[in-house]
């Protein structure tokens, strides 16, 4: 077994990996850049090294650094975590040649798999069912043009290295596929270092189904049953679990052995997966296989308590599994959300920033030991920590694991209800709404399922509470303890204490100066245990609670059930308001006396600036290109700028007819929120 190892990662994977090793009493050396040089995975490493500026590409993906790094701290294996040369067949193979482990699969395995146009010819040979498509590169946007009208529309364009949902699109015309091919390529340009773009016919209606497999060097292949990642947006898994809800256990037969047949074909060895995408009918056919561990792995882990990173370091170590296909359990039901830094109410673009809180909710799964019926947050980040505009979007990872699907959902959204994130936004509301939805419940959803539901964007009335006027209720709950809280300070001037009224008037802010309006009345608190009656309208909620004024995350319960939510004093426009949070839905709420309300109802509004003459930047980033010049006319949905954040091209374009009167910043710019790009005539 190796003494000490050296990770080839950051964040969320990099802190995964040295748990294991510590677990095995493995000592780990991390690699960082600048912009990373006080995150989590360098302190818990138990040595680090610098590898060179922020953008990856002097950093993260320049393999001389890192081998020279493990040469130099004495590590006699690297683990590349998921992404950046996780799937370099280069890199694998000189690893090895410097007499080091790498801690993968061997070089000529993701040679064969990690090109996904050679992928396909190997999966047919080895008589694995198979997508119809042009699995030769596509050299120009006119020829995938051609190509797209013969294979009949919707194609899928896709990058040979590509992965994580970056080099792909779906067209579903000529104008998509010309597009799509160009920024296709140019992503997988500069993500991979590799433009070259292949075809295949887009299944409708599809489920994407994956295959875990382990090998290891004594020829042995297991597969640890399947992933369900069917909901996705912009082909990039959103909520992934373990097991399927719709594939019978024959269909799992079949596709575990096709996906074995598969790794047997290239001698594999270490952890991967086979990706299938899955008919309505259960037909399947082979997408791709990722020579690397997953960012869904945790799922897999959940249900046949297999710790992934362990196997994977152990057959490097050259062991054999320590199991055989039929002695893999699956018990229970996983569920994973992926808890990324943008905003879902601004059609998901990025939020980087500081992490001004950062309040996981409470976990009873560890990372590296794969404990049943709990919950589990994967992280590499902390309060008070940046997060980069320079890398992924994932803060964390959010895993439970439930005895039956029904638990699952219900531990999921609890968990989500207490994960406390400020600073920056976060897809924590999406999640909820998603988990809420009567189709996900069901388990009636495809790939297509966010397109379906949420094609316009997400918007603050997609989240639909199944009791809005709870959270009013809590509000009022707040405002009384603080009332109680008051009332008890001593030193008050005779004939001018603090009063505890009964009766409120609660103001639901709705924008543009108007409130909903919901007349309170609240009980006196009983004994110590923090319980108050509120009743809204003619509605009556007993709230119990013993959480204290100045915690976010508030915990009891209403008419007998448990509840967590997440309530804080003040806001941005109104520092007498409160902000209840609860189940993905959150309200700005100030709860007056009825005279106060009375007053408030006089004051004027203010609107907002009119910023309808600027094209303003969605995020920070990076200003790649802008589409446009001073007199030139626009029509609506042509492109306007182009943003690089967080690896990924953001194409702006105009909402309608437009004349450009003046460019105000230039290409190669890093731009902050909102900070002017264009002005209209």
């Amino acid at each position: 077994m190796f003494t000490k190892i050296l990770i080839a990662n950051r964040g969320e994977i990099a802190c995964r990996v040295i748990k294991t090793a510590q677990k095995l009493g493995i000592k780990t050396v991390a690699v960082y850049s600048e912009a990373d040089k006080d995150a989590r995975h360098v302190e818990l490493a138990d040595e680090a090294v610098l590898l060179g500026p922020a953008p990856s590409r002097e950093s993260y993906l320049v393999a001389d650094k890192i081998i020279a790094a493990a040469k130099a701290t004495g590590a006699q294996a690297i683990h590349p975590g998921y992404g950046f040369l996780s799937e370099n067949e280069d890199f694998a193979r000189r690893v090895e040649e410097e007499g080091i482990t790498f801690i993968g699969p061997k070089h000529y395995s993701i040679a064969a798999m990690g090109d996904k146009i050679a992928s396909k010819k190997l999966a047919k040979e080895a008589k694995v069912n198979t997508i119809p498509g042009h699995n030769e590169p596509i050299l120009s946007a006119e020829s995938a043009v051609e190509i797209a009208k013969g294979i009949g529309y919707p194609v899928m364009i896709k990058a040979s290295a590509g992965g994580g949902g970056k080099g792909l699109r779906v067209a579903f015309n000529d104008k998509d596929c010309f597009e799509g091919f160009t920024s296709c390529r140019n992503e997988a340009r500069n993500s991979f270092g590799d433009d070259r773009v292949f075809m295949e016919k887009f299944v409708e209606e599809p489920r994407h189904i994956e295959i875990q497999v382990l090998g290891d060097s004594q020829g042995n292949v297991v597969y640890l049953h399947e992933r369900e990642c069917s909901i996705q947006r912009r082909h990039q898994k959103v909520i992934e679990e373990a097991p399927s809800p719709f594939i019978s256990e024959a269909t799992r037969k079949a596709m575990g052995e096709q996906a074995v047949a598969l790794a047997k074909a290239v001698r594999y060895q270490s952890a991967g997966t086979v990706e299938f995408v899955v008919g309505k009918d259960q037909s399947f056919y082979f997408l791709e296989m990722n020579t690397r561990l997953q960012v869904e792995h945790p799922v897999t882990e959940c249900i046949t308590g297999v710790d992934l990173v362990e196997q994977m370091i152990r057959v490097a170590a050259g062991e054999p599994l320590p199991f055989k296909q039929d002695e893999i359990k699956r018990e229970g039901w996983a569920i994973e959300c992926r808890i990324n830094a943008e905003d879902p109410f601004r059609n998901f673009l990025p939020s980087t920033g500081r992490l001004v809180k950062y309040q996981p909710p409470e976990t009873s799964m560890e990372q590296a030991a794969p404990e049943r019926f709990g919950v589990r947050v994967d992280t590499g980040v902390y309060e008070g920590g940046e997060i980069p505009m320079f890398y992924d979007s994932m803060i964390a990872k959010l895993i439970v694991h439930g005895k039956d699907r029904a638990e699952a959902i219900a531990k999921m959204r609890e968990a989500l209800n207490g994960f406390v994130i400020r600073g920056i936004s976060s897809n924590i509301p999406f999640q909820s709404a998603l988990l809420a939805h009567p189709d996900f419940g069901s388990g009636n959803f495809n790939t297509g399922f966010i397109a379906q539901h949420y094609g316009g964007g997400f918007k603050a009335e997609d989240v639909v509470h199944e009791d809005p006027g709870f959270l009013v209720a809590l509000a009022g709950f707040i405002r009384r303890k603080a009332r109680e809280r008051e009332a008890g300070i001593t030193g008050q001037l005779p004939g001018h204490e603090v009063k505890i009224e009964h009766d409120y008037m609660a103001l639901v802010n709705e924008g543009a100066g108007r409130h909903q309006r919901h007349a309170l009345h609240i009980d006196e608190f009983v004994g110590n245990l923090g319980e108050a009656h509120v009743r809204v309208g003619d509605r009556s909620y007993r709230i119990v609670s013993t959480s204290r004024l100045n915690d976010i995350r508030i915990a009891g319960t209403v008419n007998g059930r448990p509840f967590t939510a997440q309530a804080e004093r003040g806001t941005a426009k109104n520092p007498l308001a409160y902000r209840i949070q609860h189940n993905g839905l959150a309200i700005e709420v100030s709860v007056l006396s009825p005279r106060a309300a009375e007053l408030q109802a006089l004051m004027p509004y203010k609107a907002p600036p009119d910023t309808s003459k600027f094209l303003l930047s969605p995020m920070p980033g990076l200003l790649v290109q802008i589409a446009a010049e001073p007199g030139q006319t626009v029509q609506a949905g042509e492109r306007l700028a182009v943003i690089e954040a967080m690896k990924m091209e953001n194409i702006l374009i105009a909402e309608r007819d437009v004349r450009i009167a003046e460019v105000l910043a230039k290409t190669g710019e890093s731009l902050s929120v909102d900070q002017p790009i264009l002005r209209f005539e």
